[in-house]
């Protein structure tokens, strides 16, 4: 193994592949955590490969977006080429799936979610990934969902690298005209992205190899077992969410990658207690890949309260929302009645037992801020940090002016000022900019 590649110390091999090895480093003098992925030299010979290889770290680069690994640098020196990409610590889908076959509805929609913003952002780029799969998506133990290796992913601007009539990808996971050869567009992606969901709901994959046909034969050819039949607990929603991606035909898919991340976003509305990092985070605490510290690490940074049930295996967790969304929402399960600090009346300091004075705020007093920030955003209300998107959840606000502040490291930052009506809703939806100083890499 080798000690240095570039400014960075290699700590440790990571994986190894049929073209490439992954090691874990440091990249110098910025004391950085980094993923070297090292194309093989017996394969860098190869010069279609070694294109792919160079093609791939372009097209990471250019994808600046919170569901897409990260590329920092591409090296070559002689016939060696390496990728430098931020270093992600957590757990791949498949071996999530090895460990858990089943995934709880809440927890497979927003991992699928989170794949369709990337692909979107992707799509939107003229990029189809064609390798989407459980190994290739990352789950970090911060609850972040990163899509990785586009080794294989194709530009509509630029020359293909597979020849016509020729099936390129994972075959459990290929789309009917990507098996034949034919060409694909982002409806190919859906197509996998379906076969995905279906796993994680049901612990299979919908079409298998069988002694009469091949699992390639069986995508082109078979109908798959109803999800519900093999687990009755999914959800109808998700059934149908499914059912869309999965039609053989690519007209009869959803028309848009939006119109899958929409009917996700609507199943997961109101079902999800906090942010949807926060839950995958609860999630891997519940299965014991993570600790209490470690969860309590994120979570506590985050601003998200956690109240463990006990001291049993399972850590199980119950989600507390803001208090003034805890507030109004109380109030509208009791009929309207609003929670305030009086004698007779349901307090906070009751609730919490929280030893100082808390001013409610009430339907009277306030009003609600819906934010979308394309692609994504950290969300400052006066000041004070108050949710990272995509998120289902509305952020309650006293009634008047406020300075909402929107961060990513890669766009511009973006200010706007609101003013929040008494139980009015403020809709902010932002497209950011991308920042000047964000280039490819050479």
């Amino acid at each position: 193994m080798v000690d240095r590649i570039g400014n960075c110390r290699i700590v440790g091999e990571i994986g190894s592949g049929g073209m490439a090895v992954v090691y874990k480093a440091v990249q110098e003098p910025l004391g950085r955590d980094v993923a070297i992925k090292a194309l093989k030299p017996s394969v860098a010979l190869d010069t279609q490969f070694a294109e792919r290889f160079e093609r791939e770290a372009h097209f990471m680069a250019s994808l600046q977006h919170e569901n897409i690994l990260h590329v920092v640098d591409f090296l070559k020196d002689g016939q060696s080429m390496y990728i430098i990409m931020e270093y992600v610590q957590g757990i791949d889908l498949y071996d999530l799936l090895e460990h858990t076959p089943v995934l709880p509805p809440d927890v497979a929609a927003i991992i699928a979610l989170q794949v369709a913003r990337a692909l979107d952002y992707a799509h939107f780029r003229g990029i189809v990934h064609r390798d989407i799969k459980p190994a290739n998506v990352m789950i970090s133990y911060r609850g972040e969902v990163k899509l990785m290796d586009f080794g294989i992913a194709r530009d509509d601007r630029l020359r293909d690298l597979t020849e016509a009539g020729t099936g390129l990808g994972t075959p459990s996971y290929m789309s009917p005209e990507q098996i034949v050869g034919d060409k694909v567009d982002f409806r190919s992606d859906l197509f996998s992205v379906g076969i995905v969901l279906y796993q994680m709901l049901t612990g299979r994959k919908p079409f298998v190899e069988d002694p009469q046909r091949s699992v390639m034969q069986a995508i082109r050819l078979d109908r798959y077992t109803p999800m519900r039949k093999v687990n009755p607990a999914v959800p109808r929603a998700l059934e149908r969410i499914v059912a869309s991606c999965l039609e053989k035909v690519p007209a009869h898919r959803y028309a848009s990658t939006q119109l899958l991340i929409d009917d996700l976003m609507e199943y997961l509305a109101g079902r999800v207690g906090g942010s949807y990092a926060g839950r995958l985070v609860s999630y891997l605490l519940e299965v014991g890949l993570i600790s209490d510290d470690e969860a309590s690490a994120v979570l506590d940074a985050s601003g998200s309260e956690i109240t463990r049930r006990g001291q049993r295996r399972d850590k199980r967790l119950l989600w507390h929302v803001g208090l003034a969304q805890f507030a109004l929402f109380a109030a509208a399960l009791v009929g309207g009645y609003v929670i305030q600090e009086q004698a007779g009346g349901l307090s906070f300091d009751a609730l919490l037992g929280a030893p100082t004075e808390v001013t409610p705020l009430t339907v009277e007093n306030s009003g609600r801020l819906r934010v979308v920030v394309d692609p994504w955003a950290h969300v400052y209300v006066d000041g004070e940090h108050v949710m990272t998107t995509p998120s289902a959840l509305p952020i309650t606000l006293s009634s008047g002016k406020h300075y909402v502040r929107l961060e990513n490291p890669y766009f511009e930052e973006e200010l706007r000022e609101i003013v929040v009506e008494p139980g009015g809703t403020v809709d902010l939806a932002v497209t950011l900019e991308p920042r000047q100083d964000q280039g490819a890499i050479e």
